[in-house]
């Protein structure tokens, strides 16, 4: 039988195989509405560096999701991905200097707010407090999106500024205007070792006390691929009901479960990080180290599995989705918790900062089958 593909970002595509995974797995748990509180896009038109082989090889982020995909394009993958449903986007641009921000902000913006979409700025660390305050002053914008890439130009993709503290990049003269909005910070912790790392819990707990009308969301957990990563960072947080945490990038079950568990499902968002997650494949975890298996010939991908292992892969966004599924089946979380991690704690969020702005609810995307 042919495979009846569509394409979706890159070299991927869906195929009967992601069909017969979201059959069988997905589509009796999956709410109907959906907020995917973490997904990236920029216009190709805003592009202003050419990504080479060499910044591809740095950089296996970059190689499986060198970021040209605009919202139109954006829109068909979501709806492909999941049929039926009715799915809006919190959205942001990709997070380094290849891209005019403030033109791609703008865009993301505008053409969100067609589709029914929100987005946060990617903001510059150099930026001052008014500039802020005017895009925070934009219709659609609920947030920010700071990332340490944005503190200085890194040509080779070499994370150059990983080991950078929050503050070097969430100044806080912009927290300020953050706070005094009540506005969203989705924040990817810098940091080798992660969430858990000393700096990044004493920096957290000084931007909890000064900034607490911020509302705080950890990006992919704290970046908590592996349990005891999330041991370290989830667990010294986890009494702090101020802060919240999006699913993002997640794969691993346990991860899911400890979460849960200890964080509850009133504090947790759902997101994709898609286009990264339409990656096709799976990813194994040792200790504190995970791999990532996919049947692409990408320059990372040297330790292949065998080929009739490789035709069940389905696509990242998807075992991510049953991991999170196995989690709440595991821990007897019913469709009442089910329903606000993957809608209600964000739309709750979202109407909350609208309203302070005086504006109203953008209506909602409709579902279309794939």
């Amino acid at each position: 039988m042919t495979e009846n593909t569509v394409p979706l970002y890159h070299i991927y595509t869906y195929t009967d195989v992601d069909r017969a995974f979201w059959a069988e797995h997905l589509e009796d748990w999956v709410p109907k509405r959906i907020i995917d509180a973490h997904v990236h896009f920029n216009d190709p038109k805003f592009q202003i560096e050419t990504v080479t082989e060499e910044m591809l090889k740095a950089s296996w982020v970059t190689e499986v999701c060198p970021g040209k995909s605009n919202a139109a394009d954006t829109e068909v993958y979501t709806r492909t991905t999941f049929p039926n449903r009715e799915v809006s986007l919190v959205a942001f641009g990709h997070i380094d200097f290849g891209w005019e921000i403030e033109g791609s902000n703008e865009d993301i913006r505008a053409e969100g707010i067609k589709r029914g979409w929100y987005s946060l700025m990617m903001v510059r660390p150099t930026w001052v407090a008014e500039q802020v305050d005017w895009w925070l002053s934009k219709p659609g914008v609920l947030g920010a999106k700071p990332y340490y890439t944005m503190i200085g130009y890194d040509r080779t993709g070499s994370n150059a500024y990983i080991n950078a503290g929050i503050f070097d990049f969430v100044p806080h003269h912009q927290l300020e205007v953050l706070d005094q909005r009540s506005a969203w910070l989705t924040l990817h912790v810098p940091k080798v070792d992660r969430l858990g790392n000393p700096d990044n819990l004493r920096d957290i707990a000084e931007l909890r006390k000064r900034y607490p009308r911020v509302k705080l969301v950890i990006a992919h957990f704290g970046r908590s691929y592996t349990l005891p990563h999330a041991e370290e960072g989830l667990l010294p947080l986890a009494d702090d009901p101020g802060i919240l945490f999006d699913v993002s990038a997640v794969l691993n079950p346990a991860v899911h479960e400890l979460a849960l568990k200890h964080i509850g499902p009133d504090r947790i968002l759902y997101g994709t990080d898609n286009p990264y997650f339409y990656l096709r494949g799976r990813r194994q975890w040792e200790g504190r180290t995970y791999i990532n298996r996919t049947s692409h010939p990408f320059h990372f991908n040297k330790n292949r599995e065998a080929p009739e292992i490789e035709a069940r892969y389905t696509i990242y966004m998807y075992e991510a989705l049953k991991a999170i599924k196995d989690s709440c089946n595991k821990l007897g979380l019913g469709a009442d918790a089910v329903q606000k991690l993957f809608y209600s704690n964000a739309r709750g969020m979202i109407e909350d900062i609208l309203s302070r702005k005086g504006e109203t609810p953008l209506p909602e995307p409709g579902s279309v089958s794939a």
